[in-house]
């Protein structure tokens, strides 16, 4: 015999919110929405009130002291989400002014009762009662009052079989009135600018009966509401959690370009993250088109997340057509203030819709400049959670990074996160015969032999061509001066 009680979970209609609140919305639960004005709270209530709201299941929406209900839904309309047709059919809108500035609450618990009787709706909302507190505080005998009825406004909200919501300007961490005890469910919007980056972040600071995601996630705000971004999991091998479908590969894959294969011991092995680092116009992004194009010759799908030139600009043949087949997913981003949870939640969406077993990120270094303030102090952490993520999917991945030749040193990545890849590659610049010419060499292939030769190679518009190794390479990568003139043929010159 099971005496475990099913609670059903509602989907709230907003992406990435039911992940976050472990499943959807708990029925019948007494929930709060908090934060700061312009947070996000009245968009966050109307959206899924539309998106739950049906005739069979109707919402009632209490406006108190705020902004009317005709005001607030000339802005609210302006969202895909709203929906003209559920007016007064599946979606009320009433007006609680007059009896909260009457003082009396026993009135507000009235009329709200008395809506509820007549409706018998599904979904409530009250909208704010922040300012039901602050009215009450207004009048003499405003505290008690007040506190008596926000206790019965809550239990007589969780005994209608109601699905509630309380919305309210607080912030949990200045000031947590009595109702965030009763509450089944508190979600939690702030935002924060620093100069000119606006970030969002929500967070479920409680939610009876479920295993919520912890932490603080980003989201964003655009014509279709809120998009929230959950905080990527990273899952360990033994539990990796698949896209549907996703067969992990073994084997090694080809790169699309003649003999790097052979330098990287027979191709990069398939699940293992490549990082291409070299300075400007050294071919990285050539690079990781061929490793594109190649995968689709071979059957594979691939996703590129472009943060910098848009790959049809590319001097190899470009992968628009690729595109438009499906074969290939773009992410060609040129938004700023991004998280990298808002990429990683793109990236993994566009894995699954096409099975892809190969990525590129081209480049860290755009992604950076991409990344909101807020978060680059953060980057260094961010970048070992995503290629862990995609570790754990077994895709293959090849990054690129910007660097500065120096000729004196030797760097692989400007943010130390070379030894978060598997295997490197570096591309660098050198003068021959009075000539900047372009070698790369393998730095390193995790639990794999390969090539520590360094080779000369060319770009055309056939793509990359890779030349026999360089004879005389002292300190081409070894952050050593390298000589550049051809050695004196005298006996008595000391120039060795």
């Amino acid at each position: 015999m099971n005496d475990k009680v099913t609670i059903r979970r509602l989907a709230t209609g907003v992406p990435g919110l039911d992940e976050i609140l472990g499943g959807g919305l708990p029925e019948f639960s007494f929930n709060l929405i908090v934060g700061d004005p312009g947070a996000g709270k009245t968009t966050l209530a109307h959206q899924m009130m539309f998106a739950l709201a049906t005739p069979e299941r109707s919402a009632l929406f209490f406006t108190v002291l705020g902004e009317p209900a005709w005001k607030m839904l000339r802005y609210q309309q302006q969202f895909s989400f709203f929906d003209f047709d559920k007016i007064d059919s599946s979606v009320r809108f009433i007006n609680l002014s007059s009896e909260v500035s009457s003082g009396h609450f026993d009135q507000v618990l009235a009329r709200i009762a008395e809506e509820v009787r007549r409706h018998s709706p599904a979904l409530v909302f009250v909208d704010s009662f922040r300012s039901v507190m602050i009215e009450a505080q207004r009048m003499a005998h405003g505290s008690e009052s007040m506190q008596q009825f926000v206790h019965q406004l809550g239990l007589s909200l969780s005994g209608w079989q109601v699905t509630a919501f309380l919305v309210g300007e607080y912030s949990p961490q200045r000031d947590a009135p009595p109702v965030f005890t009763v509450a089944d469910g508190i979600l939690s919007l702030e935002q924060s600018v620093q100069r000119n980056s606006m970030v969002r972040k929500i967070q479920v600071l409680k939610m009876r009966g479920q295993a919520t995601s912890p932490g603080v996630h980003t989201f964003r705000i655009s014509g279709d509401g809120l998009h929230v971004f959950p905080s990527a999991v990273i899952q360990d091998d033994s539990n990796a959690g698949h896209a549907p479908g996703h067969v992990r590969q073994t084997g090694r894959a080809a790169m699309g370009v003649p003999s790097l294969d052979e330098m990287l011991g027979g191709g990069l092995p398939h699940g293992y993250s490549l990082l291409v680092a070299g300075p400007s116009g050294s071919g990285k992004t050539i690079l990781a088109t061929a490793f594109l194009a190649e995968g689709v010759r071979l059957g594979e799908a691939g996703v590129i997340v472009a943060f910098e030139q848009t790959p049809s600009r590319s001097r190899t043949t470009t992968i628009d057509d690729l595109v438009q087949a499906g074969s290939i997913g773009l992410i060609n981003t040129r938004l700023r203030d991004l998280s990298v949870d808002e990429v990683v939640q793109q990236l993994l969406q566009s894995i699954r819709d096409r099975n892809a077993t190969r990525v590129v990120i081209d480049s860290i270094s755009g992604f950076e400049l991409a990344v909101a303030p807020a978060f680059r102090d953060d980057f260094r952490e961010a970048l070992f959670r995503m290629v862990a993520v995609l570790s754990g999917l077994g895709v293959t991945v090849l990054m690129t990074t910007e660097l500065e030749d120096r000729y004196t040193d030797l760097r692989f990545s400007p943010y130390g996160s070379a030894f978060l890849t598997d295997a490197i590659i570096v591309q660098r610049y050198i003068e021959l015969d009075s000539r900047l010419q372009r070698v790369m060499a393998v730095v390193k292939v995790r639990g794999s032999a390969h090539s520590n030769a360094i080779r000369q190679y060319t770009i055309s518009d056939e793509g990359i061509c890779i030349g026999e190794p360089i004879a005389d390479h002292e300190g081409l990568f070894s952050g050593r001066p390298r000589r550049t003139h051809a050695p004196s043929l005298n006996p008595r010159d000391p120039t060795p």
